[in-house]
Formats: C-alpha cells, sequence, structure tokens
C-alpha cells in the first residue's frame, strides 16, 4: 500500500499533502476511483480545507486549542489528551474522488496532514480504489 511519510517541526502543524497523494495517483495510472487517505496516528488527523490562505489553518488551529486546551486537567497520564481530542474531532481519514488521473477537488481546498502531538516523524497510507469501468460509465450518464 502507497505510504506518505511526513516530518513534523513542532507540536501543532497542519502540512498540506495534496501533491504527494496527487502524485501517487500519477504513479498508478489509475484514471477514476477514489483515494482513502487514513492516518493510523491517535494524535494526528486529516482534513480537507483551504490551502490558498494560511489565516484559515491559523484560525482552525485557534479554535481547536479553545475547544481542546493542552492543559486542562486531563487524566491521561502522557500529557497529550488535548492531541487525541484533535484528532478524534477532525478524523482519521479522507475520501477523495479521482477523475481523469486527478484529484477532484475545489479550486482552494487541499489535504492537510494535521499533527496535534508532534514533533514526529508520520506517516499517511493511501489506498487507491480503481472505478468500475462499467459502473463509471452508468453514473456518469445519470444527470
Amino acid at each position: 500500500m502507497p505510504e506518505i511519510t511526513i516530518q513534523t517541526a513542532s507540536r501543532i502543524e497542519f502540512v498540506d499533502i495534496t501533491q504527494q497523494v496527487q502524485r501517487l495517483i500519477s504513479d498508478s495510472q489509475m484514471t477514476d476511483g477514489l483515494a482513502l487517505v487514513y492516518c493510523p496516528h491517535t494524535t494526528a488527523a486529516l482534513t480537507i480545507n483551504e490551502n490558498d490562505d494560511p489565516d484559515v489553518v491559523a484560525d482552525i488551529q485557534r479554535k481547536l486549542a479553545e475547544w481542546a486546551p493542552q492543559h486542562d486537567g486531563y487524566l491521561h497520564r502522557e500529557g497529550n489528551s488535548d492531541a487525541h481530542i484533535k484528532a478524534s474531532l477532525l478524523g482519521s481519514s479522507q475520501t477523495l474522488i479521482v477523475t481523469k488521473g486527478r484529484l477532484k477537488i475545489g479550486t482552494w481546498q487541499g489535504l492537510f496532514f494535521c499533527e496535534f502531538d508532534g514533533p514526529r516523524r508520520r506517516r499517511v497510507w493511501v489506498q487507491l480504489i480503481p472505478a468500475k469501468e462499467s459502473a463509471a460509465r452508468s453514473v456518469n450518464n445519470v444527470q
């Protein structure tokens, strides 16, 4: 299974991995289907959001810090309960449509790996699921 390795540099960091996923799709020569992207870490997540204006990421990080502050009397002894909560709020996977060999995402959208307990070396798994030609044809003909 294809894998993306990410080295984060700070405790909380959003890394745009859109191009790495697109590269895996291009290398696979899959034309149509789905890309299931999965994060196997309990203190990291994946999200799709705007990748043009860095203030959007800053706003998301600020709001998550309000909802789950780093120190809030948590019971978990490792001191990273906030990271677990933030990862749970955003989720561990994203499913993206692939059409004509390209990710089908909005103009301003990007896929972000969200680190909440870094810096760490992380990985993301990508399962490419090709569309069956007959199914793809019948779905595309329905308007």
